[in-house]
């Protein structure tokens, strides 16, 4: 398959001025999914939209092309909280309700865009995700490249749902928001548990509002962060994840926490609104990626949390090789709106460019699996160009590829905009503005009609 740009985005641009590649055909191997050559348009890839033949070609030729968009921070399994509170959401929509809202949640994800997303947590769905995975490579469903933690943990006591009637318990009706562990022993357990059950990625709670209830007669103690694990816990938790392959995030809002975790090897830290100056910099020399989450902070307000984010965002910004990725926490806003976190990271300074760079590259090469970190990299992808440019016509799993590049070896995830990026990016990367979309060689969307 061919595909004809006259405006290609490269997100490993140098400069501001080179970060767009003119009239480039990219050839895509159907079988493998990948992209197996880019390169200058010829004459013949023209004269072949005149004369149909055995290969098919695609004309984006007039819109601007890009990766397809990676949202590292989602959660399918949630719908908007102003509709229904996350209580209830948990405690009294069953499964399959949730289930089905998510499958509907995958194809607004990926008709906007988003053709690769991290699920961060069913939140008492229990491993429903592992499901839908399957039914999304499958081909059963439409929806994004699905990487899945199943269930966040926790330490006991520290997160929802509470029982009204015994609020000591750690679940209601047998529905619990995560999986609760304490001590080195109950962590490493808790990590192998979620790993052979099939997760992509671990998720804890490095920190949280643990004494919530206090909130009725002391607001400042019911809303302040408190560590949930001792420093032996969450460095039993990395390692565990990490000699089986499988990278670890946290959710952490105090500066201490992103401090040790980033000390500790931590991959990813999600939301970080308290975070100073000495957090964003353990951050940056660790490698850790920070995924800020803005557009949750931004529509629940409260507590002073969004200004604090805000001020923490500008100054993660000036942190030289601090990777900040694109994660709106989706579900806190519908789905198919994850364009909202682009937007805010735009308006809260972050160069449309480089917002663009993090929703593509800098999203796209957190989310994958540990194969493609390291040494062993360059091999990985010397191997898939192989295989691209072979025709052996190899099939490879949907979580099994490199992402967020338009680049031979790459999975071949094209989206195409008829928006102007550079005079109104706010509009451009909006839905409606997203006319064509790829995911692995296959169409989903075209002249900005849905094929599924």
């Amino acid at each position: 398959m061919l595909i004809l740009t006259s405006k290609l985005f490269d997100p490993e641009f140098k400069e501001a001025t080179a970060c767009f590649l003119s009239d480039q055909t990219v050839v895509v191997d159907k079988p493998s999914g990948l992209v197996s050559y880019v390169r200058s348009t010829t004459k013949e890839d023209l004269e072949l939209l005149h004369e149909p033949g055995e290969e098919e070609v695609l004309d984006l030729r007039g819109l601007t092309v890009l990766p397809g968009f990676v949202d590292a921070h989602v959660h399918f399994f949630l719908h908007p909280m102003k509709d229904v509170s996350w209580s209830d959401q948990v405690t009294k929509q069953s499964v399959p309700e949730r289930v089905v809202r998510a499958v509907t949640h995958a194809r607004a994800t990926i008709m906007a865009g988003f053709t690769t997303v991290r699920d961060l947590g069913t939140e008492g769905a229990e491993d429903a995700d592992l499901a839908v995975r399957k039914c999304i490579a499958l081909g059963l469903v439409p929806g994004p490249r699905y990487f899945c933690v199943t269930r966040a943990i926790v330490s006991t006591g520290s997160y929802g749902p509470k029982s009204e009637r015994n609020p000591s318990k750690n679940d209601v009706d047998g529905a619990t928001g995560a999986d609760a562990a304490d001590g080195p022993d109950e962590c490493r357990k808790a990590v192998r548990r979620q790993i052979g059950a099939g997760a992509d990625w671990i998720k804890i709670y490095a920190d949280y509002a643990f004494r919530g209830r206090l909130g009725p007669v002391d607001p400042a103690k019911g809303e302040a962060n408190l560590p949930l694990f001792a420093e032996d816990e969450i460095s039993m938790m990395i390692n565990t994840a990490h000699s089986l392959g499988v990278k670890i995030t946290a959710h952490a809002s105090m500066a201490q926490s992103i401090k040790t975790l980033s000390r500790l090897g931590i991959d990813s830290v999600e939301h970080g609104p308290e975070v100073d100056i000495e957090g964003l910099e353990a951050m940056a020399q660790a490698g850790v990626t920070w995924v800020p989450t803005l557009s949750a902070f931004f529509l629940a307000g409260g507590a002073g949390r969004w200004p604090k984010l805000q001020t923490a965002f500008a100054a993660g910004l000036k942190i030289p090789g601090l990777k900040i990725a694109a994660g709106g926490d989706t579900g806190v806003m519908a789905h198919g709106e994850n364009a909202l976190e682009l937007r805010l990271m735009y308006e809260n300074g972050m160069r449309w460019r480089e917002v663009l760079r993090a929703a593509t590259l800098v999203s796209g090469e957190l989310v994958v699996g540990m194969e493609y970190s390291g040494k062993g990299r360059k091999r990985k992808l010397k191997e898939l160009v192989g295989l691209a440019r072979s025709g052996k016509g190899e099939k490879l799993g949907d979580n099994a590829l490199p992402l967020g590049l338009i680049k031979p070896g790459y999975a071949a995830d094209i989206i195409a905009i008829k928006g102007d990026l550079e005079k109104d990016f706010v509009e451009a990367i909006q839905p409606e503005s997203v006319v064509f979309v790829m995911k692995g060689g296959k169409v989903f969307k075209r002249d900005g009609e849905a094929k599924y």
